[in-house]
């Protein structure tokens, strides 16, 4: 499937599995894997039927708690029925004997994805529509009370902030290769600086306008994907992860500093922190250079992660190795957010 490391999938079994929850499905079945992404390989499940999307577990060692798809498939589950833009899910699967690990399946949602946050695609007018959406979504999840839609459990009460700096911590410490000195003052220096505790959401924790899909003609989301790293916590979080782009050198398709936003049609921002709480009610209660470090370290981590796999045999693309490559520029400037922080 993805590597000769992997076990054939049973496509057969498979077929069965899925005409078993879905009504009218024939087989066969193929797999096909979706290029891109470093965390759960991701196929298009392919029959006369139509087309599915299946999301596993890798094979190999695995950080701890990384790679939960069964979480994955419960949050998408509960906010499906909420009516927020998310795949519908078909089901889930915990034993690896049909494609060689836990899995689960959802609808296949055909629409845009934008890969450069310039958005280069669009004309210019166009632009500024997709990331008021972006923010909108955003906004909506961070709405909704996780108890009435089931995730009242869905993480540990209180502490957000202190138990992400202690679990990037010690996944980037698994993970570590070369010493990378900005990270060593930032797992010393975050625990010392937590911020006050904000009301708990359901916070995406990788909201980012590629895990998004847009409708074809329209600025409208049609569904967030990637729910890996999703929990119970501060949405300051996911407010400030989505800011960083702002702070990333534009010639990395993740960034968009450097660019003149006025004159490329996009919003600043400030104007995507004004709207975000002009649609949920709720004031930014963490201080920003904070937020741009905590955010910039995490990333680092699941860089530095990738790095790791890639170590350990489990990740060895040159798209990975890219990643993993952005480990110490990103610690880099987390430190410097830090400093301005009064580190």
């Amino acid at each position: 499937m993805s590597s000769t490391a992997d076990p054939a999938p049973d496509l057969e079994g498979l077929a069965r599995w899925m005409a078993a929850r879905v009504p009218g499905f024939e087989g066969p079945v193929a797999l096909e894997r979706f290029s891109g992404g470093q965390s759960n390989p991701t196929y298009a499940l392919v029959s006369p039927s139509g087309r599915w999307v299946l999301r596993r577990k890798p094979t190999g060692p695995l950080l701890p708690s990384a790679h939960a798809v069964d979480r994955e498939f419960r949050v998408i589950s509960a906010l499906s029925g909420a009516g927020f833009p998310v795949p519908r899910p078909v089901g889930y699967e915990e034993g690896p004997a049909l494609v060689g690990a836990p899995f689960y399946v959802m609808d296949y949602v055909e629409g845009r994805i934008f890969w450069t946050l310039a958005l280069p695609e669009l004309a210019r007018a166009a632009r500024r529509p997709i990331y008021e959406a972006q923010i909108d979504t955003l906004a909506d999840l961070h709405r909704i009370d996780p108890a009435e839609v089931g995730l009242g459990d869905y993480g540990k009460p209180g502490a957000y902030f202190a138990r992400q700096v202690d679990r990037w911590s010690r996944q980037y410490r698994a993970s570590e290769t070369d010493p990378l000195p900005a990270m060593d003052r930032l797992i010393e220096w975050l625990p010392r600086t937590l911020p006050p505790e904000g009301e708990a959401r359901i916070v995406h924790g990788d909201f980012r306008l590629d895990n998004m899909i847009f409708a074809a003609d329209r600025p409208q989301v049609l569904a967030v994907l990637d729910w890996e790293l999703s929990t119970l916590g501060d949405p300051m979080a996911d407010l400030g992860y989505l800011l960083i782009a702002w702070v990333i050198p534009s010639s990395q398709r993740n960034g968009l500093a450097g660019l003149d936003l006025t004159a490329e049609g996009l919003p600043t921002a400030q104007e995507m922190v004004e709207r975000y709480q002009a649609r949920t009610g709720r004031r930014l209660t963490v201080s920003l250079d904070w937020l741009m470090a905590y955010n910039l370290f995490r990333l680092a981590a699941i860089c530095q992660g990738i790095a790791g796999r890639i170590r350990d045999g489990t990740a060895a693309s040159a798209e990975a190795r890219a990643t993993a490559a952005q480990a110490p520029l990103l610690a880099e400037a987390a430190l410097s957010f830090a400093v301005k922080a009064g580190a």
